[in-house]
């Protein structure tokens, strides 16, 4: 089938699909006698795989160690696979829950210093990110009663 085809198929662009082929990903197809690329079943499905692994976050990279050790892939590799890319997904999750209550304690101090008339110095606000998880960032200054 012409690149034009196969792009139908997949829903790539033909482009994507030269992309994949000068890469690595797609083994080059055949020539047809007009210089036409002549993709076979193969490649379908060749394609299909990448649309499915890119899909569930493995990257181009990773594509191509596995395709290159394809000829010695077992249901055990690809489990072994699947299992890294599972627990890559939990260290980000475990990340972004961190991240998030970080973002939620630096929203309420500022809203506590805020709502005392105080405003909070960017330095404190970064030494307060530094500080172990749960302790509140330092004021930026003394209590305006303090200061008068």
């Amino acid at each position: 089938m012409k690149i034009g085809e196969l792009a139908q198929k997949t829903g790539m662009a033909a482009s994507a699909i030269r992309f994949y082929e000068q890469s690595g990903l797609l083994p080059a197809a055949e020539r047809r006698a007009n210089g036409y690329r002549d993709y076979d079943d193969a490649a379908l499905k060749r394609l299909q795989l990448i649309q499915i692994a890119q899909n569930l976050g493995f990257s181009l990279d990773s594509l191509r160690g596995a395709f290159a050790d394809c000829a010695v892939f077992s249901k055990d590799d690809l489990i072994e696979r699947l299992d890294g890319r599972v627990h890559e997904i939990d260290r980000l999750i475990a990340g972004l829950r961190a991240q998030r209550q970080d973002l939620t304690a630096m929203r309420s101090t500022l809203h506590a210093h805020w709502a005392q008339g105080e405003c909070m110095d960017p330095a404190a606000l970064a030494e307060g990110m530094s500080t172990p998880r749960g302790k509140a960032a330092p004021p930026a200054r003394p209590p305006k009663a303090a200061r008068r």
